[in-house]
C-alpha cells in the first residue's frame, strides 16, 4: 500500500492546496468534498503541480456517506495512512441572535463530523500500528472572539476531543494533532452565517466586522496555509497542536497561558470598541 490521504473540504482554499501538497510529497490523496461539480479548481491545482488527485464526493455531516467513503477507499488502496478532517463552516453572531439550528450545524460540521471521520479511520489505523489524523480547528478554537459563540464553541470541543484522544490513540502509533489556522484568504468568509439585523448589537457588531475585515484583508495565503498543513501530515516530530503561521502561534499563545481568563477578555474587548459598548 502506498501512503493513502484522506482529505475534506477541497474544493477551494487551504484544503484544495492540502490535497495537492500532499500528492506532490507522494501521497495518494483522495480528495472530497460536497459538491464535485466544483472539483475543476483543484484538477486544476493539481495539474499545475505535475500531480493528481482523485476527487470522490462527501457532506462530512452525512455519517452513513462517510462510512461509505471511508470503505470504498480501504477497498480500493487497502487502508488510509493520513486523515485530514479540513471541511468547516464558519458563524457570525452572539447568543441572543443565534437561532438553535445555528448552533447545532455548527456542532455537526465542525466538531461531529471531525469525530465521526476519525472513529472511521482509527481501527485500520490502530491495526497497522501507525496513522495520522489531522483536524483543522482555528485559532478560533483556543480564543473565544466576539460574535463567534457558535463557531468557537464547536471549535473548542473539537480540541478538546481531540487532545483528549491523543494520548490514548499514540499508544497504537497513531497520531493526532489540530492545525489552527488564523485568517486565511479564501470563500470561507462568504459561507459563514451572519445575521441579517444586528438589533441591540448592531454598533458592536459593525466594529467586530470592521476589525475582522481588516484581519482578513492581511490574511494568510490559502497556498501557504495548505502547505502548512502538509507539513503537520509528514512531520519526523509529533506535536498535538500545529499553527499555519508565526500570528497564528502569537495568538493562540495569549489564551494558553492564561490562567484567570484576563488576557483574552482584555484582548477581545477592543475589537468590539463602541461608544454604546458597556464600561
Amino acid at each position: 500500500m502506498t501512503n493513502i490521504a484522506l482529505v475534506t473540504g477541497t474544493s477551494s482554499g487551504m484544503g484544495l492546496h492540502a490535497a495537492v501538497e500532499l500528492a506532490r510529497r507522494g501521497f495518494t490523496v483522495v480528495a472530497t468534498m460536497r459538491d464535485v461539480g466544483r472539483a475543476q479548481p483543484l484538477r486544476d491545482a493539481a495539474a499545475e503541480a505535475g500531480v493528481t488527485v482523485e476527487v470522490r464526493a462527501l457532506d462530512v455531516v452525512d455519517h452513513a456517506a462517510a462510512a461509505r467513503v471511508v470503505e470504498g477507499i480501504i477497498a480500493d488502496f487497502g487502508g488510509i495512512d493520513v486523515l485530514v478532517n479540513n471541511a468547516g463552516r464558519g458563524c457570525v453572531g452572539t447568543a441572543e441572535q443565534l437561532d438553535m439550528q445555528q448552533v447545532r450545524d455548527q456542532l455537526d460540521v465542525n466538531y461531529l463530523a471531525p469525530v465521526n471521520l476519525a472513529k472511521l479511520v482509527l481501527p485500520g489505523m490502530r491495526e497497522r500500528g501507525s496513522g495520522r489524523i489531522l483536524t483543522v480547528t482555528s485559532v478560533g478554537g483556543v480564543v473565544g472572539q466576539p460574535f463567534a459563540d457558535a463557531y468557537c464553541g464547536a471549535k473548542f470541543a473539537v480540541e478538546g476531543f481531540m487532545q483528549s484522544l491523543a494520548v490514548v490513540a499514540e499508544r497504537f502509533g497513531v497520531l493526532v494533532s489540530v492545525v489552527e489556522p488564523a485568517a486565511v484568504s479564501s470563500s470561507f468568509v462568504g459561507n459563514v452565517d451572519r445575521p441579517d439585523d444586528g438589533g441591540p448589537y448592531s454598533e458592536l457588531f459593525d466594529a467586530y466586522v470592521s476589525r475582522t475585515s481588516g484581519a482578513f484583508a492581511n490574511a494568510q495565503t490559502p497556498e501557504s496555509a495548505g502547505a502548512a498543513i502538509a507539513d503537520a501530515a509528514t512531520a519526523e516530530e509529533y506535536r498535538f497542536r500545529w499553527q499555519t503561521s508565526d500570528g497564528a502561534a502569537a495568538f493562540i499563545g495569549t489564551s494558553l497561558a492564561d490562567v484567570d481568563g484576563s488576557r483574552v477578555l482584555g484582548f477581545t474587548r477592543p475589537w468590539i470598541a463602541s461608544d454604546q459598548a458597556p464600561a
